[in-house]
């Protein structure tokens, strides 16, 4: 028996160019004859009929992620993710669900996680069919006294994680929430980036943005300060902090306010002036700092000092990526082309990486949790609000 028409869910994503896997010829949802319906239907009920459910991995309040397998073969796994209906939005989907939708049908990566299908189910709600992803993320490991890792394991999981932030900004997409458990880990050792709910495509240059997102410990000065055009640097900034957290198994600037963020900066890395940030001031946020109380940049040495683990090259690469000024940071692209990659130790392999037990449910509290979720007060919503 045919369900009832998926109308809600297509149309929502089709209105806003996101192309529903399984019927990308179709028509608008405001000239879609009969026989348009009854295709779509059909196609929809062939992509959710591949998939048998199993046991549910987890559940927070906006989605169900349960355990699938291809019907046609058991062997292989998929986490099918249930986005719940919320009455608070228009056709009962947030912004962050179609974003997710969105920049993961546009991008296949081997350190982006994968989405196989999309599909409607009886009750109309979305299924997002992503990979399997067993092993957690990188948080888990940091936090995890019991799991020792060295340089070499650093090395790996920090180019799995530039790999992918290069494929991002090659295809002119910002990211937009990097931190460690957005960074989930597969069977094999790989490291995919996950949470595209904050993502969105480069701006034209004279286009805002807002600047009320990525999470706060890894969010750069620029966007403290207000800052409403910037570039694929802001994904940088956050991976040098996930960097640093690799590196001393902590948060390394860990506000517990946007203002004790900006002072964590300045004592770690030096106080932005116009001096060493031409412009500066001019960011609507930026607070003229006391002239007796200005910190000056800190140099090499520093990074050296704080981070022996990386040893003077990776503390040299660690510093390009943590430069105050957005336009003295290093692109993905230079990141990736670094000495620090050909220097001793070499990346450990993915399959030799240290692991973690308990992943699985780990992933499925991950991915039940709403994306794109930034915590930060009074502006929690302000970018969902603003959908810039």
């Amino acid at each position: 028996m045919a369900v009832s028409p998926p109308s809600t869910m297509l149309s929502t994503i089709q209105s806003r160019d996101i192309p529903f896997q399984g019927s990308a010829n179709a028509r608008s949802p405001l000239t879609m004859t009969h026989a348009d319906r009854e295709l779509t239907e059909q196609l929809n009920d062939d992509v959710r009929r591949k998939y048998v459910k199993d046991k549910k991995l987890g559940e927070g309040t906006y989605a169900v992620v349960s355990l699938g397998y291809l019907k046609t073969d058991p062997s292989v796994f998929v986490a099918i993710k249930k986005i719940k209906v919320n009455a608070e939005y228009k056709d009962g989907l947030t912004m962050d669900a179609i974003r997710e939708v969105k920049y993961l049908q546009e991008l296949s990566h081997p350190n982006i996680i994968a989405l196989h299908d999309v599909f409607s189910s009886k009750d109309q709600t979305l299924n997002l069919v992503l990979e399997y992803l067993p092993r957690g993320d990188l948080e888990m490991l940091i936090k995890d006294g019991n799991i020792q890792y060295g340089a070499a394991d650093v090395k790996a999981w920090m180019g799995m994680l530039a790999r992918g932030v290069w494929f991002c900004h090659e295809n002119f997409v910002l990211h937009r929430d990097i931190k460690p458990n957005n960074l989930l880990i597969a069977s094999d050792g790989e490291v995919k980036l996950a949470d595209f709910g904050l993502a969105r495509s480069f701006a034209d240059p004279y286009l805002n943005m807002t600047h009320q997102v990525i999470t706060r410990w890894y969010r750069p000065p620029e966007l403290l300060y207000g800052a409403r055009q910037y570039s694929g640097a802001v994904d940088v900034w956050s991976m040098g902090m996930v960097f640093a957290e690799l590196l001393i198994r902590v948060p390394f600037v860990a506000g517990n306010s946007d203002l004790d963020q900006i002072s964590k900066i300045c004592e770690a890395f030096g106080t932005p002036t116009d001096d060493n940030w031409p412009g500066v001031s001019k960011l609507p946020n930026y607070f003229p700092p006391d002239r007796a109380h200005i910190i000056p940049l800190q140099g090499r040495d520093f990074f050296v000092r704080q981070f022996p683990t990386a040893g003077p090259v990776g503390a040299d690469l660690l510093m390009s990526m943590c430069a105050l000024d957005p336009r003295k940071r290093s692109t993905a692209r230079q990141i990736l082309s670094h000495s620090w990659w050909s220097t001793e130790p070499k990346p450990t392999k993915k399959e030799d990486l240290p692991k973690k037990a308990g992943g699985t449910k780990k992933m499925g509290d991950d991915m039940g949790r709403r994306v794109g979720q930034v915590d930060d007060g009074l502006f929690k919503n302000a970018a969902r609000q603003l959908h810039f």
